[in-house]
C-alpha cells in the first residue's frame, strides 16, 4: 500500500545511495527526498533494496545486494550478528564507528539544541581491542527441547537467539552464565514465559570484577522458592571456584525490568569489588556500576579535567549513584556533595567513601532539585556542578537550580546525545557558555555513547 506523496510502493526492488546513519545504526536513503531507512547499510554505499514498509513520511528497506561497498565495511565476526538484537554496528570498521558517534553527537548538538561552532572532540575509543568489555552478562532464559537455553533477544523481538559465547561481553562473566546453566539444567529448572507469566527463572545475571576477580551469579526468579537451592548452591560452588556471592533477586512484575525490588543472599559475601583507577568500589546485585571499567576511567578523568580542580573548590554530584564520579572528584576537591534519588545508591556510596579512606565526601538522598536548594540555604555554594542523569536527562527543576546557583563550571556526562542536546540548550540559554564536548566509546559494537561536556558560566 503506498502513502500518499510516497514516490515508491511496498515491494518495490530499486537501487539506492546511502548517504547516512540513524542513531540506531540502520543506513539512510533518500528517494526523491523521501528518506529509507535500511539496516545493515553504511554510508557511501550503492544497493539494491526491496521496500518492505511505507508511512507517511518515510519508509523501510530490507538489503538484497551490495552493488558498491563502503572501504569502511568490515566482515562482522559474530556468526550470528544478524539475528541478535545486542549489537548494531559490527559491519562497520572501528574507526567507522567512532567517527560515526562523533557525528552523531555533532549533529543532534546542532539540530535539537541549536548550539553550533562546539567543538566535538574525536571519540575516545578502546584502541586495537574493541572486544569483550563487558564486566556483567544479564542474560534472559529460555526452552528448547526440554533443556535451559540463555542468549540475547532476536532484533525487534523477544524470541532468544541462542548462544553459548558473546564476543562484547568477557570470558569470565560468559563462562559463569553456561556454567550456571548447565547446574540449574541438572535440576530441571524452568524458564519464565513471558506470555502466560509462568515458570521460574528469568536471567541469569554474572557480575565480575576485572582487578579483582570476584565473581557474583545472581538468580532472576518469578517467586520466592527456589528448588534445589542449597544442591544448586553447592554446584555453582563447585563450577566456578571464583564465585564470591550467589545471590536471588524476586521479581514477580510482569515486566521488562530485569531487577525486582526483593533480592536474598543464598551464599558469600553481600558485595564483590573492583576498582577504576585507584578507587575501590563495592558492588551488590543491583548496584549500578558501568560495565567497561577501563572505558570508565577514561570516562571519569576527563571528567575531572573539565571541572578544573585546583583543591579549593566545592562541587556538587547530581545523580551520584554509588558515588563513582563524586569519588574522582574527592581526590582534587576540598569538598564534594553527592545527591541521588535511590536510598540503596546512597549506602554505596557512603560504603564506597569509607572503603577508600575518602573524608571530603557527603552523600544525600532525595531529588537533586529539592536537596541542592536546601544546601545553598546552608550556605553551600558550589564552584563546581556535575550532573550525570538517566537517560532521559536532567530533570527540568533541576537545570533551573543550576542556573540559579550560577557555579563556575558544569560538567555535563550523559549517555544519550539528544537529552543532552536539550540540556545544553536550557543551560546556555540560562547564562552558561558550552566549551567543548568529548564523546567516549563506552560501548564498541553498539550505537551507544557517552559524552563528557564542559560548560563555563559567561
Amino acid at each position: 500500500m503506498t502513502q500518499a506523496n510516497a514516490p515508491l510502493n511496498k515491494n518495490d526492488i530499486i537501487e539506492v545511495d546511502v548517504v547516512d546513519l540513524t542513531h540506531d545504526g540502520a543506513g539512510v536513503a533518500k528517494v526523491d527526498g523521501f528518506p529509507l531507512f535500511i539496516p545493515n547499510t553504511l554510508p557511501g554505499e550503492r544497493a539494491e533494496i526491496k521496500v518492505i514498509g511505507v508511512k507517511k513520511g518515510y519508509g523501510f528497506g530490507r538489503l538484497l545486494d551490495l552493488i558498491e561497498p563502503s572501504p569502511d565495511r568490515i566482515e562482522p565476526p559474530c556468526p550470528i550478528y544478524k539475528m541478535c538484537g545486542g549489537c548494531q554496528l559490527q559491519h562497520l570498521s572501528y574507526e567507522g564507528q567512532l567517527e560515526y558517534k562523533r557525528k552523531q553527537v555533532e549533529e543532534v548538538l546542532t539540530r535539537i539544541g541549536k548550539i553550533e561552532n562546539v567543538p566535538v572532540l574525536p571519540t575516545l575509543g578502546m584502541g586495537d581491542e574493541p572486544w569483550r568489555y563487558r564486566n556483567k552478562a544479564q542474560v534472559p532464559v529460555g526452552a528448547r527441547e526440554g533443556r535451559l537455553i540463555t542468549g540475547f533477544y532476536q532484533k525487534r523481538s523477544h524470541e532468544i537467539v541462542e548462544m553459548d559465547s558473546c564476543i562484547i561481553t568477557g570470558d569470565t562473566s560468559d563462562d559463569a552464565v553456561q556454567a550456571v546453566k548447565e547446574v540449574l539444567n541438572t535440576y530441571s529448572i524452568t524458564p519464565y514465559n513471558e506470555q502466560n507469566h509462568k515458570g521460574l527463572l528469568r536471567h541469569i545475571v554474572a557480575r565480575y570484577g576485572r582487578t579483582t576477580g570476584d565473581l557474583m551469579i545472581v538468580l532472576v526468579t518469578n517467586g520466592k522458592e527456589l528448588p534445589h537451592k542449597n544442591k544448586i548452591v553447592e554446584d555453582i560452588q563447585k563450577a566456578l571456584p571464583n564465585v564470591k556471592s550467589i545471590v536471588q533477586n524476586i521479581n514477580k512484575k510482569r515486566t521488562n525490568v530485569i531487577f525486582g525490588e526483593e533480592t536474598k543472599l543464598l551464599w558469600g559475601a553481600e558485595y564483590i569489588y573492583d576498582f577504576i583507577g585507584d578507587i575501590q568500589f563495592a558492588i551488590s546485585a543491583r548496584s549500578f556500576y558501568q560495565i567497561n571499567p577501563p572505558q570508565t576511567k577514561v570516562l571519569y578523568e576527563k571528567a575531572l579535567e573539565y571541572a578544573n580542580l585546583t583543591g579549593d573548590e566545592t562541587v556538587i554530584d547530581a545523580y551520584c549513584g554509588i558515588g563513582t564520579i563524586s569519588l574522582f572528584l574527592a581526590q582534587k576537591a576540598k569538598k564534594v556533595y553527592g545527591v541521588e534519588i535511590v536510598p540503596e545508591a546512597i549506602e554505596d556510596a557512603k560504603r564506597n567513601a569509607e572503603l577508600n579512606g575518602i573524608t571530603n565526601a557527603e552523600f544525600a538522598v532525595g531529588k537533586s532539585e529539592d536537596i541542592i536548594p536546601a544546601w545553598k540555604k546552608e550556605g553551600i555554594t558550589p564552584d563546581v556542578i556535575v550532573v550525570d542523569p538517566p537517560r532521559k536527562g536532567c530533570d527540568e527543576e533541576l537545570l533551573k537550580t543550576i542556573i540559579e546557583m550560577k557555579p563556575k563550571r558544569v560538567v555535563y556526562v550523559s549517555c544519550n546525545p539528544a537529552t543532552l542536546a536539550r540540556d545544553l540548550r536550557v543551560l546556555e540559554d540560562g547564562g552558561f557558555k558550552t566549551v567543548e564536548v568529548q564523546p567516549v566509546d563506552m560501548f564498541p559494537q553498539t550505537t551507544h555513547v557517552e559524552c563528557v561536556s564542559q560548560l563555563v558560566l559567561k
